[in-house]
């Protein structure tokens, strides 16, 4: 199997504008401005059931036909009937602070010409442009709302400067069809040295940056918490604390290519439109998978030749189901990294989910291996030599060793490794706890 990295077609300039943000056509009819774009970690290029109208995987952010952007402007302290008339009014913007049963400090936005604003959150209400649910945190997870969610309804916003290019800032919260945002008694807030009002929401806005952007030379950076106002804040003991963490006033909300959002039950993954025309695309992806079929591996126990599956057979991301697999679907055994077909050498010797290689006699998890699909999710257009585990999703060399150095938000124990493409918890399986390994294929014997 060759291990050199294909000649795969990178990202052109988008020609379509995103479905839920109408771009401006420029005078000379060029290509609308495009800010950059939100991925959805763990679904794998698509929602099982597929991305369908604000309910998506992922999210352009383009230039608006006119600017509906705010920002803060007159401070009403107390009941005061300027309060409730902002408030109440259906043409303002305004941030309600509850200090108590009795004070309240309302906080105006007026409109900015010069940004566009993108909401984010689990409502779908009309102000929400792009509608984020919770992922699940193992393979194969339905993309269906959860009971009880953890991402707030007006998670977040995103502020783009319509005559700078990567500009794009995070703020906490979002406003609601009442185009009020209400921080009640037990949210953490409080007055600046400059005399505003600031806050944070209930489980927070969290916001990592990694060194030199998203690329194979990346580390992970603190991870922060982004205020209503955009201020950042070191984190909280615990994700809804009480109590804010410090002032880091030498860093910005502003987002990089590469930087990860955490809403407290979704991880989103900033790409910067610069950053997007130098990204593999699905039809690279799609070249690489017909390269590695055509080198024609074969299973050393069944002597068949291995394939994988099209990208059109499989959505979503889960893993294949036994029941809609292959007969020529590859299998890697997760210690050593031989790659198979499915067969039944060796079941029930060491338990239900470990198997035996019949190469090296390596005791593991054996599992069917898939192909990454979500294009921006990879840093290079390597061939993907490299599998997760314990999902078996496979990525370049670059990939695997960046998502395995970044640890996110998982569940409420802390932070972990995870698959981009499925939200698994990288070397969470007994038996089998390196984040990734290297496939080893058996070439075809004539």
């Amino acid at each position: 199997m060759e291990t050199e990295a294909l000649n795969v077609s990178v990202r052109a300039e988008q020609t379509v504008p995103s479905m839920t943000s109408t771009p401006m056509q420029h005078e000379n009819k060029r290509l609308p401005l495009k800010y950059g774009e939100l991925i959805v970690l763990g679904y794998n290029g698509s929602l099982t059931n597929g991305d369908k109208g604000r309910r998506r995987s992922r999210f352009a952010l383009f230039q608006r036909p006119k600017a509906n952007s705010v920002s803060p402007s007159t401070v009403h302290f107390g009941n005061t009937p300027q309060a409730a008339m902002a408030v109440s009014s259906k043409r303002l913007h305004s941030v309600s602070y509850t200090l108590s049963r009795t004070e309240t400090v309302v906080v105006e936005y007026d409109h900015d010409a010069g940004a566009d604003m993108f909401q984010i959150g689990r409502s779908t209400e009309n102000p929400i442009d792009f509608v984020v649910t919770d992922v699940s945190t193992s393979a194969g997870g339905s993309d269906e709302p959860t009971v009880q969610s953890t991402i707030s309804r007006f998670a977040c916003r995103v502020v783009c400067q319509r005559t700078e290019a990567n500009s794009a800032r995070i703020f906490a919260a979002g406003f609601d069809s009442s185009k009020n945002i209400f921080l009640g008694e037990k949210a953490e807030k409080w007055k600046t040295l400059s005399g505003q009002m600031d806050g944070l929401t209930t489980n927070g806005i969290l916001v990592m940056h990694p060194t030199n952007s998203f690329s194979t030379d990346s580390l992970p950076g603190p991870w922060r918490e982004i205020s209503v106002c955009g201020k950042v804040y070191t984190l909280r003991e615990t994700r809804s604390a009480l109590f804010k963490g410090q002032l880091v006033a030498n860093e910005t909300n502003v987002l990089r290519d590469g930087s990860l959002i955490d809403l407290c039950g979704a991880t989103l993954l900033w790409r910067t439109a610069e950053g997007l025309k130098n990204a593999p695309t699905v039809s690279g992806l799609e070249a690489l998978r017909q390269k590695m079929n055509a080198t024609r591996p074969q299973c050393p126990v069944g002597l068949n030749t291995l394939a994988f599956p099209s990208f059109s057979r499989y959505r979503g991301p889960g893993p294949v189901l036994k029941d809609t697999m292959e007969d020529n679907q590859p299998w890697v055994y997760l210690v050593c990294g031989h790659v198979h077909g499915r067969h039944d050498w060796g079941v029930g010797t060491h338990g239900d989910k470990a198997r035996e290689c019949p190469m090296c006699r390596t005791v593991g998890p054996y599992v069917a291996l898939s192909m990454g699909r979500e294009a921006d999710s990879c840093v290079d257009a390597g061939t993907p030599m490299y599998a997760f585990s314990p999902c078996g999703h496979i990525c370049s060399e670059g990939t695997a060793r960046y998502w395995a150095r970044m640890p996110l938000p998982y569940g409420t124990h802390g932070f972990h490794a995870i698959c981009p493409f499925c939200n698994t918890a990288l070397g969470s399986d007994p038996g089998a706890e390196r984040p990734f390994v290297r496939l080893i294929f058996q070439g075809p014997l004539d």
